[in-house]
């Protein structure tokens, strides 16, 4: 068995996915709304510079944290920004399922301890 092959078809099941189906929907009619699309570019170069602040320990003001979950919140009302906002949760979720897959398969080289 080769480990690489078994990861390229894991990365094709993925992509064929209908979580990965329904995220490519969603934008393409979020690319027909320019004010959803702004709204949501806006948000998501947000999101990027949080994370990537506490990524190198600073950790940004509540008050910052309640903003951006406002403006989840604004965006999540518009119908087909949310189906993309729930796509990509569940396709996170599988994601997050599969490490946990792998990481449960190599517990045994470290012990219970982990």
């Amino acid at each position: 068995m080769n480990i690489y092959d078994k990861a390229h078809d894991l990365a094709k099941a993925l992509k064929e996915s209908k979580e990965v189906e329904e995220i490519t929907s969603a934008m393409k009619l979020i690319e027909t709304d320019p004010e959803a699309k702004k709204m949501l570019d806006d948000f998501r170069e947000r999101q990027m510079e949080v994370q990537q602040r506490m990524m190198s320990g600073d950790m940004p003001a509540q008050e910052e944290m309640e903003k951006m979950e406002k403006m989840f919140e604004v965006l999540s009302l518009n119908l087909n920004i949310r189906r993309l906002f729930d796509a990509e949760r569940r396709l996170s979720v599988i994601i997050e399922d599969v490490n946990k897959i792998i990481a449960d398969s190599l517990q045994h080289l470290y012990g219970s301890s982990m």
